[in-house]
């Protein structure tokens, strides 16, 4: 099972915010769970992030199909929010994910390492993820898992 981790920030100081988008990667991708997301999403959620957008109920569910796939590809995969900036009710996260890939992805599993980042941006009201857009490393990830090779 992963892990997430806030660098070195002890929990009594985290905001809010960056207490939410911990427990989406620490109880959410690095689990494969997904009943987080109906806790810390608003129904009304507006996803932005390419492949997943959607509004309401259909945003919910794209993020938990994204869950569910990110914690097959990456059993082990866990993640470390490096850097974070809030202002108002927006949060930016930079976020380092390492695993290995030994489920399916584009392909049989390729048994690689995988070390990507991914910027996220959400907006948090009431504890709840209203707005997100999300920019994970995908060319970084079909490299390292050999998609990029079988496609040459």
């Amino acid at each position: 099972m992963g892990t997430s981790t806030t660098s070195q920030l002890p929990v009594e100081h985290r905001s809010s915010a960056l207490t939410v988008m911990w427990r989406m990667f620490e109880e959410g991708f690095a689990t494969g769970e997904t009943a987080v997301v109906d806790e810390l999403c608003a129904a009304d959620l507006v996803e932005h992030q390419f492949g997943m957008a959607g509004v309401g109920s259909e945003a919910i569910e794209h993020v938990k199909d994204a869950i569910r796939q990110v914690h097959a590809a990456t059993p082990d995969i866990s993640f470390t929010i490096e850097d974070s900036v809030e202002r108002g009710d927006t949060i930016w996260v930079r976020v380092r994910a390492r695993g290995t890939a030994t489920g399916p992805f584009f392909g049989p599993p390729s048994g690689r390492p995988v070390d990507i980042t991914v910027v996220d941006i959400a907006r948090i009201v009431d504890g709840r993820i209203v707005e997100h857009w999300g920019v994970p490393d995908r060319f970084a990830l079909l490299a390292q898992t050999g998609v990029l090779g079988r496609l040459s």
